[in-house]
């Protein structure tokens, strides 16, 4: 045989494993992509997360921070409904006392403690009276719901520096100092779930939010962090992502589909507990919301090709957001100089 036609036979061998060992690779991502796909969609539509009794027996308790309003109060009234015992902790002390004599009138049996603290004070004091309100209850659940967003969209060197620190510190470090209170009886019991409220402005970067969004992105690697830290004392920890719902914070009235309410979403949460749906490598994260969950799988799956897209959609949404919030303050300004 001569060089030349060993050189070409050689030639074919190699052009042969290529194809082959690309004709591989395409198969194995093609079963990985459905394999993500058929995950999401059963998560969503048709599998049942953990049943909660998991985490404690009927009598155990749940705590809720930022209880008051919205889907903290949502929180407290379908954990109850579940035969819960509730702890509530939140702001106005009048919110929480006709939430407590809701939640007693509703729900036969059920006792509830309250707790009025301002977050973004961050007094020692008032985590000594946490910590001491619940001291000896079997905490089995912990939802850590307590958060500020901005009062609308603003350029991070425009923001004013009350709303940035206050923003660090009820979303961060008040969500970290309750976690210290509670989880501590989680691990001494062997279990327990910690779900600690994310969201989408986490997941990705949000410009004109970027000091929320930056303290929803802490808060998922901490979650992440802190439930491999927990799971061997068999206490759970799941971060929950959504998009805008029906709340004080977004300022959103009418749900729709891409929209639900506090206890559409709150449900949905609860039924899905365990289950990463469309989370993909996230652990301890997952999307509840079926339109939220649909919409966080079409863009994890994308964004390494649209992220440039998506991050120029955000901003643009927020700043059409901002613009819409300052004419209404210029309205709002004008109607009190002219009553004046």
């Amino acid at each position: 045989m001569s060089v030349q036609e060993l050189y070409a036979r050689l030639n074919g061998l190699v052009g042969d494993c290529t194809l082959h060992t690309l004709a591989f690779f395409g198969a194995a991502t093609l079963v990985i992509s459905l394999l993500k796909l058929s995950n999401a969609f059963l998560s969503l539509f048709v599998l049942s997360g953990t049943n909660l009794r998991k985490y404690g027996p009927k009598g155990s308790w749940a705590l809720i921070t930022g209880a008051s309003d919205g889907i903290g109060k949502e929180f407290a009234l379908q954990f109850a409904q579940k035969g819960f015992n509730i702890v509530l902790v939140s702001r106005t002390a009048s919110k929480l006392d006709a939430l407590a004599t809701e939640i007693s009138s509703k729900f036969a049996g059920v006792q509830t403690k309250t707790l009025a603290m301002d977050f973004a004070k961050d007094s020692a004091a008032d985590y000594k009276r946490l910590a001491e309100l619940v001291e000896g209850l079997d905490i089995a659940v912990l939802v850590n719901n307590v958060g500020k967003s901005h009062d609308m969209p603003v350029p991070f060197l425009e923001t004013e520096d009350v709303e940035m620190e206050d923003i660090i510190t009820i979303n961060v470090k008040g969500t970290l100092k309750v976690t210290k209170v509670v989880a501590p009886g989680m691990v001494a019991r062997r279990r327990g779930l910690i779900l600690t409220m994310g969201s989408f402005g986490g997941f990705l970067p949000t410009p004109l939010l970027a000091t929320y969004s930056g303290s929803k992105a802490f808060l998922q690697h901490w979650s992440t962090a802190l439930g491999a830290e927990l799971k061997p004392h068999g206490v759970e920890t799941q971060l929950v992502i959504g998009y805008l719902i029906t709340s004080a914070m977004s300022k959103i009235r009418k749900s729709s589909m891409m929209i639900p309410n506090p206890k559409q979403f709150v449900k949905a949460t609860l039924g899905k507990i365990g289950l990463k749906g469309t989370a993909g490598g996230m652990a301890g994260t997952m999307t509840p919301f079926w339109s939220h969950g649909v919409m966080h799988w079409a863009i994890q799956e994308f964004l390494g090709v649209w992220n440039g897209i998506v991050l120029a959609k955000n901003r643009d949404m927020h700043a059409s957001i901002r613009k819409r919030a300052l004419r209404k303050k210029e309205r709002e300004a004008a109607g009190v100089k002219k009553a004046t």
